[in-house]
């Protein structure tokens, strides 16, 4: 079995079919080769091979009911595993702090014991970023080579008929507001790092005092669609 056959299996098949209506069959497998990058310049790419279509797998695209959209997969060793902002890590990355103050301070909620946000994926939260994969110490250094592959999950995502929440943290996340219809709920702000997250982004609010979870949850009800379970317990 090559490296291909191998990164193909990690993509649910959901999602496969439904992102194939969006790319072509060789752009579904050049980002299959993408995933099976292990080191570039003789250091290793983040997350680990098996975990970068994580953010798939952890929430199938028929459960989908929010979208929160990063920037890029964390960069230093044992940090990232394939959800966006989530670590297994002890040690949280500065973001992750920011999001779960913020968090706290929103919904009153008691703050988690570890920085897994995999309960947010299983309440239907699609934890993406816009590059699936980042080199060691090289923030950013990926961005431009997936933006096609997770544009198409975006749209995948924005073809669902009910509403959906999306989530746009950071100027890369918010440039994909462009193209979602008009019957799901866009919140865009600033990223969550410490160098962005108490300062605008164009017309977008800082991180910092955006309120989004309550907020994409009011706008929910609106709609008449049931609120997010943004708990981490």
């Amino acid at each position: 079995m090559n490296a291909v056959d191998r990164a193909s299996e990690l993509i649910p098949a959901d999602w496969r079919a439904a992102i194939a209506s969006y790319l072509t069959p060789n752009e579904i497998e050049e980002a299959e080769r993408r995933a099976n990058v292990t080191s570039e310049g003789g250091r290793p790419v983040y997350p680990a091979v098996g975990q970068r279509f994580e953010a798939l797998r952890a929430t199938c695209l028929a459960e989908v009911r929010a979208v929160i959209l990063g920037q890029d997969p964390y960069h230093e060793a044992g940090q990232a595993h394939g959800l966006a902002f989530s670590t297994r890590a002890p040690t949280w990355p500065p973001s992750l702090r920011n999001i779960v103050c913020e968090w706290h301070l929103d919904t009153g909620l008691d703050c988690p014991e570890t920085g897994s946000l995999e309960p947010w994926a299983r309440h239907g939260v699609l934890l993406l970023n816009t590059a699936l994969t980042v080199g060691d110490g090289k923030a950013n250094g990926h961005a431009s080579r997936w933006l096609r592959f997770t544009r198409a999950i975006i749209d995948v995502a924005s073809a669902k008929s009910e509403s959906v929440a999306f989530l746009l943290w950071g100027a890369p996340a918010i440039k994909n507001a462009r193209g979602i219809p008009r019957h799901h709920v866009v919140l865009p702000s600033s990223h969550p790092s410490p160098l962005s997250a108490d300062l605008s982004c164009g017309n977008a609010p800082a991180f910092i005092g955006s309120r989004p979870f309550t907020g994409a949850n009011r706008q929910l009800r609106e709609l008449r669609m049931p609120p997010i379970d943004w708990s981490l317990g």
